[in-house]
């Protein structure tokens, strides 16, 4: 207190009504910081330095995987803490909620994933949806195709119609960024461009395994959902698109520049961790 208000009233008068001695305070103001304090002072470097180069997006949870990922032991609280201290913030979730109307689930589509989004290799399970983007000129739509094993965008279409020739692109887009021809579980809600008979056909020329989510239940593509909300509540909501050309640059932006790669480089350093831990320990002589 004495140190916030030294400039408003004298060192001497504040340590009187304080009852604190003078020379403890100057002596206190003389210490060198502790070997916490430095390590603070070190790891809010970072903690800014990542919340710069995400244009001020990540909030504590997402930075302190980063620096997990990174090498950095520390929780989500220290974080979160010095994050606070300093006035940093991400960009928080808006909560809402709407009903649509589902299409009947195709005969013999089931719902593969049950909910598990987790995948123990590349290109085994991958999750679809589309969403909108509102511009001067009008809607926007984006199809995106995500990998569940790297939460890598691997294929994405944008057009200013809904139809199922944009999801049929973005799959397509998938499909050629992918090295082998191995079975791929596909999984999507029940909106009627998915549901299409083109769609269908699509999946099965392509080896390609159709999984539907219930009716009703959104959560059953929670991973598609989660990656929308985070587009939005990162980078479109924080902009007033004139057209749809300025839209489809800014989202190819987002997913090309900074969630791909972000996505890659955790991916990399956790294979790197994995590696160091299976190699055999030499003895030494």
């Amino acid at each position: 207190m004495i140190e916030r208000c030294r400039d408003a009233f004298p060192v001497r008068m504040m340590c009187r009504c304080l009852r604190v001695s003078s020379s403890g305070y100057y002596g206190w103001r003389g210490r060198p910081l502790s070997a916490r304090a430095r390590d603070n002072l070190r790891l809010f470097g970072r903690i800014e330095a990542l919340h710069t180069a995400s244009d001020g997006v990540l909030g504590a949870p997402r930075i302190q995987e980063d620096l997990r990922y990174a090498g950095e032991s520390c929780s989500l609280n220290r974080v979160a803490r010095l994050m606070h201290k300093q006035g940093l913030r991400g960009i928080p979730v808006r909560r809402q909620w709407r009903k649509k109307s589902s299409s009947i689930r195709p005969a013999g589509i089931e719902n593969h994933l049950e909910r598990d989004f987790n995948a123990h290799a590349p290109n085994t399970k991958w999750v679809t949806d589309i969403t909108f983007i509102e511009t001067a000129e009008g809607w926007l739509y984006l199809s995106a195709v995500k990998d569940l094993y790297s939460d890598v965008v691997v294929g994405w279409s944008m057009s200013h119609r809904q139809t199922r020739e944009l999801v049929i692109q973005a799959v397509l887009m998938a499909l050629w960024q992918r090295e082998d021809r191995v079975s791929v579980v596909l999984h999507s809600d029940r909106g009627c461009q998915f549901t299409s008979y083109e769609y269908q056909r699509f999946l099965k020329g392509h080896n390609l395994v159709c999984s539907m989510s219930a009716v009703g239940s959104c959560a059953d593509n929670a991973a598609m959902e989660g990656f929308f909300g985070m587009l939005k509540r990162e980078r479109v909501h924080r902009r007033t698109f004139q057209t749809r050309a300025e839209a489809r640059a800014d989202v190819f932006d987002y997913i090309e520049r900074f969630h791909n790669p972000r996505c890659k480089r955790r991916v990399d350093a956790a294979k790197q961790k994995e590696l160091l831990l299976t190699q055999p320990s030499v003895e030494k002589g």
